[in-house]
């Protein structure tokens, strides 16, 4: 296979700054080094036509999956391009960009190596990739959730994002050892075209061939349902809250945030961001609440799928 080489994103765009913020809480912008260029919100208009006390113990994570895994190659090419790829800082959003969101017109980003189609039905996007599709990912044009715009210490309220997507059926892998499938995620921006959510720093994901879900996880992901069945429907969610004693590692407060998952439109799983980690697991840098964060799906093999962001859409109802 040839080797691509993925350059980094373009830095800040120009004449776009910072605007003021509304709300009585600071927002305190990431300071960590890793922080990098502004988001391209500026052009998105020319692109897109319009026990009680103590946490539980860490889930054991699994080094492999048994039904499919992305090459080491890939990985290591992903962590490289990270690397080399800070996040995007939060800017605010203008008030057509936010409302664009908040009115659910969603758009999306098809990576390179997506091989299908993808269009509008009513409040859905309906999808397939083709057999034998390598690993690719989907992801919203704009954030769900703004970090300068939605974030609790800007606000003063807690913040949830959601969507669903149905799994309408598989067909042939990407090799003839691993099964297709697909996985319902978010991701901080930037991040690598040929990987799921959950691979790679900031970002999140569950996988519908073994129900495991993964949190900056390269190896096997940490058991949590069961595989997803064609013609379900399933949902993926994050709530941020302002902190009651969740400090991180400089001693700076941090968001609550907790990951929630559903399916036929009932609650079945849950998790704390913040839970107890082993030390072979990935930071959660990036999906604290202090940078935007996307819808994500990852896709690999011959996938037929729908995604809904619209509530009236929704099998589940988020508080």
């Amino acid at each position: 296979m040839t080797r691509k080489t993925y350059a980094p994103p373009p830095g800040p765009p120009p004449g776009y700054s910072d605007a003021s913020r509304p709300g009585n809480g600071p927002f305190t912008e990431p300071d960590n080094a890793s922080i990098g260029p502004l988001p391209p919100y500026h052009n998105w208009q020319e692109t897109v036509p319009d026990t009680a006390t103590f946490p539980p113990p860490p889930v054991t994570a699994n080094y492999i999956s048994a039904t499919g895994n992305a090459s080491s190659d890939d990985a290591e090419r992903a962590h490289e391009w990270c690397d080399a790829s800070p996040l995007w800082r939060p800017v605010f959003p203008s008030a057509h960009v936010y409302q664009q969101v908040q009115n659910y017109h969603i758009q999306h980003l098809r990576s390179s190596e997506f091989n299908g189609d993808l269009s509008m039905h009513d409040d859905r996007w309906r999808g397939y990739t083709r057999d034998g599709n390598s690993d690719c990912i989907l992801t919203t044009m704009l954030p769900l959730y703004f970090a300068s715009a939605d974030s609790p210490f800007v606000t003063e309220r807690y913040k949830t994002i959601y969507y669903e997507v149905k799994l309408l059926g598989l067909r042939a892998g990407p090799s003839p050892q691993d099964a297709s499938g697909l996985a319902i995620g978010y991701v901080a921006q930037p991040y690598p075209s040929w990987r799921s959510p959950g691979w790679e720093r900031g970002s999140i994901g569950v996988f519908s061939d073994d129900g495991c879900r993964f949190v900056n996880d390269s190896f096997g992901g940490r058991d949590f349902t069961t595989p997803f069945r064609v013609g379900e429907t399933v949902g993926l969610g994050m709530t941020f809250q302002l902190p009651t004693d969740v400090i991180d590692i400089r001693g700076t407060l941090k968001l609550r945030t907790r990951v929630f998952f559903t399916r036929n439109g009932q609650h079945v799983g849950d998790w704390d961001l913040h839970e107890e980690r082993d030390a072979e697991a990935g930071g959660i840098e990036g999906l604290e609440g202090d940078v935007d964060l996307y819808a994500a799906i990852g896709l690999f093999g011959g996938v037929d799928f729908e995604i809904c962001y619209h509530p009236r859409g929704w099998l589940y109802c988020p508080e």
